[in-house]
């Protein structure tokens, strides 16, 4: 292995640690789900948009790709959502691994989206993460937290694969942190009206969780996760990136002392192995193809 690929895992596993700590960070701040995902992004698109100015990278986008850029902006404020959602209702445990469906979403989505042929493999992975998602939470109620949490982990995996994909193509042509600028400041602006229903000494008594979120979690680790898009393809992120959970809960049960059900860790099981082997997948059906 070569210094260049050593440096490239380094960075991709750093990304990972750094997102990782959205999940204990979720739990830790005490505000609604909208004004620390408000703040959250705000705090990341000033630092950002200072890093930009002091690295003289150049902030601007075409017309025709900005609808697009922004649009991302939205998808990203709907993770964020109701990814904090699920872990307010449930644990780091429950809301990371549910989220961490979004690979396989992306099997799915991907043909919809590009009218390629689904495969009947993918229904086979769809199948054991269901069977994942049902050890997470095995009494299926909407009365249950759990279940509601899994619901909007969900919902969130949505959002974040169809971000992931519309940013695949717009990746080459900007750099991750001019991205995440315009992201981050979709979002800021999306959120704003939720800081009407807080009060200046609520968001003072949790700055230092709020800080984190915006310095460590987004500006730092979700810029390095856009920048090793240019590194590795799609499919090997998504291998890479399955490790992100465990640093969640391993975080969690340093810090939060949140001990996972041995039915969670079933579950998480399965979802990341079938993370896992849609990946390989992938990547060797890439291999074939460029061999042509």
């Amino acid at each position: 292995m070569d210094r260049t690929h050593a440096s490239q895992l380094l960075e991709i596993n750093l990304a990972m640690l750094f997102i990782a700590t959205s999940g204990p960070l979720g739990r830790i701040v005490d505000l609604s789900v909208p004004v620390t995902t408000g703040i959250r992004g705000a705090i990341a698109f000033v630092l950002l948009l200072l890093f930009c100015r002091f690295r003289k990278i150049s902030l601007n986008v075409k017309k025709r790709d900005l609808p697009v850029i922004l649009l991302t902006g939205v998808l990203m404020a709907s993770h964020w959502l109701f990814y904090f959602y699920a872990l307010q209702w449930s644990n780091v445990a429950i809301g990371m691994l549910s989220l961490f469906t979004y690979p396989v979403i992306t099997a799915f989505l991907e043909p919809i989206l590009l009218k390629t042929k689904l495969q009947k493999m993918h229904l086979l992975l769809g199948a054991l993460v269901l069977l994942g998602i049902y050890f997470l939470s095995p009494h299926f109620s909407l009365k249950d937290s759990s279940t509601l949490a899994i619901l909007m982990g969900l919902i969130s995996a949505i959002a974040y694969a169809l971000r992931n994909i519309i940013l695949k193509l717009k990746v080459e042509k900007y750099q991750g942190t001019t991205l995440m600028v315009y992201q981050t400041g979709t979002i800021a602006l999306l959120m704003l009206p939720a800081l009407f229903f807080t009060t200046p000494t609520n968001i003072l008594e949790n700055w230092q969780g709020l800080l984190a979120l915006g310095v460590i979690t987004t500006a730092i680790g979700h810029s390095l996760f856009l920048m090793t898009f240019k590194h590795f393809s799609i499919t090997t992120v998504s291998i890479l990136s399955s490790v992100q959970p465990i640093y969640g809960i391993v975080i969690g049960v340093i810090f939060l002392h949140e001990i996972p059900k041995n039915t969670t860790l079933i579950g998480g099981v399965l979802i990341l192995s079938s993370v896992i082997i849609e990946s390989f997948r992938s990547s060797k059906r890439k291999k074939v193809s460029s061999s042509d």
